[in-house]
């Protein structure tokens, strides 16, 4: 009951955050310079035409009177708006756009999760060991590395080593090739779609056009992850409660799982940032490999000043976050019983 009555209250602190966000943003964008009447309807259009234009989108009113006829339509027909450039509503373009960055940043994740948190369990040990030894100089090279290499950077020389010269994976075309129709709709991933549409050829085609962007996000944004479970693993097989162990004849792989339940409590803080990162990150490899994500979205409306994808995206996202954020503090609650939820005990 107190978890619940916890997630409650946090909900309700979400509400007003995001009102707030949304406002400025949607009260920043108006000012953005330009007319979106004029660039909607071209440079030619008379005068008459463009006051028809602000008159239905409600340009004519004061911003905050604009704000409020917005959110109303949010709240009644969950409509966020009308873009001028693609002449589409924006939350059928949400629908659509939100399932492809989800799925490459889940996969980015999966990615870090399957490699790089073994990694740095293994190699956070002392040993003599040459194996381990040779694992741990190369990955120390690794979070040098990736912790100074832009992502769009990185997918650059991707697609110019892996396309351009040797033309083994595929290029920046999108999620499928050419010649390729995406399955029916179920839920917007690639993946998830061919499965229940039973196609697997289209399954691995997407599989491989997602590869690249997929290492890309992980490669750089997994690298605070692997960074903080190694220094936290390391300082756990140094600490006197593993001393200890050791001295009672505790089994190593005993010792090494306290080790990792210690070193997971920070670990799961900084990958809930990195998440966050994730959403940034994928604005600008979604648009150096050509996918039509949110990202890709996101920028072209900036590029556009097409202000109500901009509101909306920055909507989601500040959603997303306080979102993330809730999920980590229960995980973290869930794993350390040190931590108490609601009253005093917080």
């Amino acid at each position: 009951m107190r978890i619940i009555l916890y997630i409650g209250r946090r909900i309700l602190f979400l509400i007003p955050q995001v009102l707030l966000i949304s406002f400025i943003t949607f009260a920043l964008v108006r000012l953005l310079p330009g007319n979106p009447a004029r660039m909607s309807l071209g440079p030619l259009a008379p005068e008459s035409a463009i006051e028809a234009y602000n008159v239905k989108m409600h340009y004519n009113l004061p911003i905050p009177e604009q704000y409020w006829i917005w959110l109303k339509g949010i709240f009644t027909d969950f409509d966020l708006g009308e873009s001028w450039v693609n002449g589409s509503m924006v939350i059928d373009d949400m629908i659509q756009r939100i399932p492809v960055t989800l799925e490459v940043m889940i996969l980015a994740l999966i990615l870090v999760a399957i490699v790089l948190v073994p990694l740095a369990i293994i190699t956070a040990a002392k040993t003599k060991n040459k194996i381990v030894v040779f694992f741990q100089n190369i990955t120390f090279g690794y979070g040098m590395l990736a912790g100074a290499l832009p992502d769009f950077l990185l997918g650059l020389l991707m697609i110019f080593i892996f396309f351009t010269n040797l033309g083994i994976m595929p290029g920046p075309e999108g999620r499928l090739g050419i010649l390729e129709f995406e399955p029916p709709f179920v839920t917007g991933s690639i993946l998830l779609d061919s499965i229940f549409d039973g196609d697997w050829e289209l399954f691995w085609s997407g599989a491989w056009h997602l590869a690249m962007p997929v290492f890309t996000l992980a490669f750089v944004y997994g690298a605070p992850i692997f960074k903080m479970l190694r220094s936290q693993m390391e300082g756990a097989l140094q600490a006197e409660y593993t001393t200890y162990g050791e001295a009672i004849g505790l089994r190593s792989r005993t010792i090494f799982i306290r080790a990792a339940r210690v070193a997971s409590g920070p670990t799961l803080v900084i990958t809930g940032v990195v998440v966050m990162f994730l959403l940034g990150g994928a604005v600008l490899v979604e648009t150096v490999f050509n996918l039509s994500g949110l990202g890709q979205y996101a920028v072209q409306a900036i590029v556009t000043a097409d202000y109500a994808p901009i509101v909306a995206f920055v909507s989601f996202a500040a959603i997303f976050t306080m979102l993330v954020y809730l999920a980590v503090d229960l995980a973290h609650f869930a794993m350390d019983p040190r931590i108490k939820i609601g009253g005093s005990d917080t």
